[in-house]
């Protein structure tokens, strides 16, 4: 009888953690080649952990997009508490950690998630992102020699996760560090949420870009209906606010904002999805929703 061969599969968790607004998402996308969580300009865009899943032969990297950590008065609501009790739980049980930062400044919220990476028990690569901002460019090493005092991190990694700049090196770099160990899920399967999930993230972002600081974090998006026919895939979506002002606002001038949150949310998920989309937008008025557990809890948002 004849030896099999048994190919050695490896498989990790790898947790994308730091302060808001640092790029984290953005890294996420370019990992994977695909859209998968949102992105923004604004800080907190992401709210829940994000799983995203890159199989590449033996190798399977499961990455964890987390809401970014934040300090102080930003605190003081629900969803803000579970966001950042969700972003700390994701440092548990992995097999590597990603701290991004921005490369060309440290702050408060940073020294904030660095207490908090120190008690991670796996290897932490410290990514500094946005390079290519940097106005001086010869201020890049000096930089990172500083940063290299706060901890003894397992790597520190240069990055522009926009221009997909030195992204090989940090994914092989991970790569090393990923356990042998059967892979969870098919090949060809980038993520662990669901449809759903995703289609009222689109949404979200859309509103998110489209109004830029005019509306404030008070938006949730509610997938309410989500059929497949032959034709197309027909999709109400839900958009909680908490005043009338806000809801005026996303509706704009004869409809006209509405309209175009729609308009480019459809074209997302038809790439997505890749399926003609029926989209139906609603908006509704609930006051304090953001800081009501219960009303979080039904909008999916719970603590652990």
């Amino acid at each position: 009888m004849s030896d099999v061969e048994v190919e050695v599969t490896h498989c990790g968790y790898i947790a994308i953690v730091g302060r808001p607004n640092v790029g984290k998402s953005t890294l996420l996308n370019h990992i994977l080649g695909q859209k998968l969580s949102i992105t923004s300009r604004k800080p907190q865009t992401t709210r829940d952990q994000i799983l995203g899943v890159k199989t590449e032969g033996h190798v399977q990297a499961i990455y964890v997009d987390t809401p970014g950590l934040h300090l102080g008065s930003a605190t003081d609501k629900a969803i803000n508490r579970i966001m950042n009790k969700t972003a700390a739980a994701a440092l548990k049980d992995v097999d590597v950690v990603l701290f991004v930062i921005d490369a060309d400044r440290w702050t408060e919220e940073d020294e904030s998630v660095l207490q908090k990476v120190k008690h991670a028990r796996c290897p932490v690569i410290l990514v500094a992102n946005k390079v290519d901002q940097l106005d001086q460019k010869e201020d890049l090493l000096p930089r990172l020699a500083n940063l290299s005092d706060r901890m003894n991190f397992s790597q520190i990694v240069p990055i522009s996760a926009l221009r997909n700049d030195n992204l090989d090196r940090l994914e092989r770099l991970v790569e090393s560090y990923i356990p042998e160990g059967t892979q969870f899920y098919p090949e060809d399967q980038i993520t662990n949420r669901s449809s759903r999930f995703l289609a009222a993230e689109i949404v979200r972002e859309k509103i998110t870009r489209q109004l830029g600081q005019e509306v404030p974090y008070e938006v949730a998006v509610q997938i309410e209906e989500f059929v497949y026919d032959e034709s197309a895939i027909h999709i109400s979506a839900l958009i909680l606010v908490e005043r009338n002002g806000q809801k005026r606002i996303i509706i704009g001038e004869r409809g006209d904002k509405i309209k175009l949150i729609g308009k480019e949310a459809r074209i997302d998920m038809e790439n997505l999805f890749q399926h003609k989309v029926m989209l139906n937008l609603w908006i509704k008025v609930r006051s304090g929703w953001s800081d009501d557990e219960r009303a979080l809890a039904s909008l999916g948002y719970q603590e652990e």
